[in-house]
């Protein structure tokens, strides 16, 4: 019997403060990277959204070293997205006792990280993965396929 143990961890920010498209600039670059990686990444890029998106990835691990004892090199940003907050308006006064208006838009991020160290799933029967009979593995070679020397089209006279 397999039982599914949780190797992820999430932190989820609310109300942050900027644009969407400007935090989802930072979040494509980070996607899919280590810990530790990311954290160097946020670090020397020069926009305002790496702040809190630093933040958020600290707090995520900070989650999943409490949580799970993981340790934070085998941490791995499984998933993050941007979503749309709500739109904060404001009214700004202008000259001739008139107002503009000022929409500030806000988001909400959420990471999420997974151990890779950890297995996904429990054998809890006597079998294990390892006593398995090992598949024997085909060796294959690749052959190079050169298109300039065999003569194309523009060889034609």
């Amino acid at each position: 019997m397999l039982n599914k143990r949780t190797t992820e961890v999430y932190a989820l920010g609310q109300h942050i403060s900027m644009s969407a498209h400007k935090a989802r600039r930072v979040i494509d670059q980070i996607r899919g990277r280590s810990y530790e990686e990311t954290l160097i990444i946020l670090e020397l890029m020069p926009y305002r959204a790496c702040y809190p998106i630093f933040k958020l990835v600290y707090s995520a691990a900070a989650n999943a070293s409490f949580n799970m004892g993981s340790n934070e090199t085998n941490l791995v940003i499984s998933k993050a997205e941007v979503n749309e907050g709500t739109t904060v308006k404001r009214l700004k006064p202008r000259a001739r006792g008139r107002s503009y208006p000022i929409q500030k838009p806000t988001c909400h991020i959420t990471i999420v990280m997974k151990d890779i160290s950890l297995d996904e799933y429990i054998d809890t029967d006597s079998i294990r993965w390892s006593q398995k009979p090992k598949s024997k593995k085909k060796h294959t070679t690749m052959s190079y396929y050169d298109m300039y020397s065999n003569g194309g089209t523009w060889d034609k006279k």
